[in-house]
Formats: structure tokens, C-alpha cells, sequence
């Protein structure tokens, strides 16, 4: 019996970790990653960036969600929609989940060494941001930009990655990137006003109530297409990525356009699946339109 547990438990294990960093999420960031190295190499990037760009990303975002997931794991042990997340449920413990941690950490660090001379001395900059994100929303309203601008570091970091150097087209997607993702979070948060508002914590929400808190993501949704728009203009990108960031926009208009006719309970999660399709649409147009270029 103790023999079955165990094999249960091996099965299980890389189950539940990808449940913690909640793997499907990637495509939040990594696709625009591969659109800031594309627009960066104006071209293909050689299969060695690609590769050790993936590795980056795979080691950042996992110790990035493992960290939130640690620090705010009391946090989320009080709060009922979050109560049953692996490490307060415990079915992931403390010191397996810190070893997760410094794995991935470690993975970081080993691609920022065998890309652009500059990775290796900025790769604390990323970690010391998935450190402070979780710590955020116990201070300021302004959490999910925080949040957003450290998923931004994805395309930022990409092109520094395969050039050595920042364009102005990095910092746009980086800005683009953190107020789409911010925007998002704004609605996300919403569904843990009461929570919040009980337990002191900031979000725009609590700041400016679920309407207001619509509004401000909906401006954030807006500004993160005039950036977009920016960056194809200054990249010099034909028709293709036109009419990609069109339905891109259109994709993003949605789930606003729902909320309003139906209502946030009634319109419910469906938000997230839309804007994991906006990461995965827009990364394909750049890649389609720099190779076309």
C-alpha cells in the first residue's frame, strides 16, 4: 500500500508543480519574448538565442510564480477561492517547493551566460522583481502594473539578449506588455474585492470599486494597442502586421464589450482564455511579419 501511495505521489508530483506556476499562463509571456528577439535580430534569431531565450523564460517564469506563490502563501490560506492552491491545501511542501525555486533560479542565471555579454550582469534585475511583485499589493493600488511590468521584462530582455542592447521598440513592448497584463489584472482583482478590502490589501479595485477598476483596465487595454501600433510603425513592419494587430485590437475589445453587455459574474474567467490568445496571436503576426519583411 505504501508502495502505491508512493507511485502516486511520483506520477503526481510534476503535476501539481505545473499547477502551481500555472504552466498554461506562459503564453502571456513567452510569446511576446519571441517577438521582441525577432524584431531584435530583424529576422530569425540563430537556434542557439532561441534556445537559451526558451530556457530563460521557462527558468524566469517559474521561479517568478513559485516565489508569489511562497510569499503569499498565508495570504492565500485565508482567502477561499485561493485556499485550495497547492502550498496552503499542502499538497506541495514548503522546502520541495523552495528547492523548485532555486532550480529554476538556477536555470535563469545558466541562460543569461550563454547569451548577450550584458545577460550576464542584469539577471538580478528580473529576480529582484519576482521577489518584490508578491509585496506589492500589501502597499500600493498600483500591484498589477507592477506585475505587468515584470511579465514586460520578457521582450525587453529578449532583445538585449540577441543585440546586447535596448531599442526604443523594447521599452515600448515592455510598456505595451505591462499595461496590457496590468489591465487584466485589474479584472482578475475584482473577484477578490471583499477579500481585499477585509484584509487591507491594494488593488484598483478596492481603490476605485468594480467600475471604476472596468474603466481603468479598459484604458490600459487602449494605450497597450497606440504602443503596439508604435512598434510595427518604428520597426518599419508591413501589411501583415497591420491587419494582425487589427484582430489583435479586436480580440482585446472583447471581453471588455462582454463585461459591459453581461456583467463580470456573468461573463465569468473567460477573460484570461481571450488574452492568452492575444499573447499567442500577436507574438505569430510579429514572427509572420519580420520574416515577410
Amino acid at each position: 500500500m505504501a508502495q502505491q501511495g508512493g507511485a502516486l505521489d511520483a506520477v503526481t508530483k510534476p503535476g501539481l508543480f505545473a499547477r502551481l506556476i500555472k504552466v498554461e499562463h506562459s503564453v502571456y509571456a513567452l510569446p511576446f519574448a519571441y517577438a521582441g528577439a525577432f524584431l531584435a535580430a530583424q529576422g530569425m534569431p540563430t537556434p542557439r538565442q532561441l534556445a537559451w531565450i526558451t530556457v530563460a523564460m521557462v527558468g524566469a517564469r517559474s521561479s517568478a510564480m513559485a516565489l508569489n506563490r511562497l510569499i503569499d502563501a498565508g495570504i492565500d490560506a485565508r482567502n477561499p477561492r485561493t485556499a485550495e492552491r497547492e502550498i496552503p491545501a499542502g499538497r506541495l511542501g514548503l522546502r520541495e517547493v523552495w528547492a523548485f525555486t532555486l532550480v529554476s533560479m538556477a536555470l535563469l542565471v545558466l541562460a543569461a551566460f550563454h547569451l548577450s555579454p550584458p545577460c550576464r550582469f542584469l539577471w538580478p534585475i528580473p529576480l529582484a522583481a519576482f521577489v518584490l511583485y508578491p509585496y506589492t499589493k500589501r502597499f500600493t493600488w498600483a500591484c498589477h502594473y507592477f506585475l505587468g511590468l515584470t511579465l514586460g521584462l520578457a521582450p525587453a530582455a529578449a532583445w538585449v539578449a540577441v543585440t546586447g542592447a535596448v531599442a526604443p521598440q523594447a521599452w515600448l513592448l515592455f510598456l505595451a506588455v505591462g499595461l496590457w497584463v496590468g489591465g487584466f489584472d485589474v479584472i482578475y482583482a475584482i473577484f477578490d474585492l471583499d477579500f481585499d478590502r477585509a484584509h487591507g490589501l491594494h488593488s484598483v479595485p478596492v481603490a476605485l470599486g468594480e467600475r471604476g477598476a472596468l474603466v481603468v483596465a479598459a484604458l490600459s487595454h487602449v494605450v497597450t494597442v497606440a504602443l503596439l501600433a508604435t512598434v510595427g510603425a518604428l520597426s518599419g513592419l508591413g501589411w501583415p502586421y497591420w491587419v494582425g494587430l487589427a484582430v489583435v485590437a479586436a480580440i482585446l475589445a472583447w471581453p471588455h464589450v462582454d463585461i459591459a453587455r453581461r456583467g463580470l459574474r456573468a461573463a465569468g474567467m473567460g477573460f484570461m482564455t481571450v488574452n492568452g490568445v492575444v499573447g499567442l496571436l500577436y507574438g505569430a503576426v510579429v514572427i509572420v511579419s519580420v520574416l515577410m519583411a
